[in-house]
């Protein structure tokens, strides 16, 4: 079963550091690759720009936490919120019970 994890392409796990203003401030992050190709979909599908979407939820996690500890582990953390969630879906999502 493992090797349907680990004979993965390399490529698709790489990182990738982009340059990002957040909240005006210029910064880096470094992510694998296919985590921004979610948040490009996210941002997307907010009808935002990624930069425009990373600042918007650095912001609201530092209101709600008062500080961002670890931004991009809250990236990738977001990223599988939104796969879980079925927030890439077409389709309406059906209420459990």
């Amino acid at each position: 079963m493992c090797r349907i994890f680990a004979g993965q392409d390399p490529e698709r796990y790489a990182f990738e550091t982009r340059s990002v203003r957040i909240s005006g401030y210029p910064t880096s992050v470094r992510l694998e690759a296919r985590f921004w190709r979610i948040i490009e979909e996210i941002a997307h599908a907010q009808g935002m720009t990624v930069g425009k979407f990373l600042s918007q939820l650095h912001d609201e996690a530092l209101e709600i936490h008062g500080e961002v500890s670890n931004f991009a582990s809250l990236l990738r953390c977001s990223c599988l919120v939104y796969l879980e969630q079925g927030l890439n879906s077409t389709e309406p999502r059906r209420a459990a019970g």
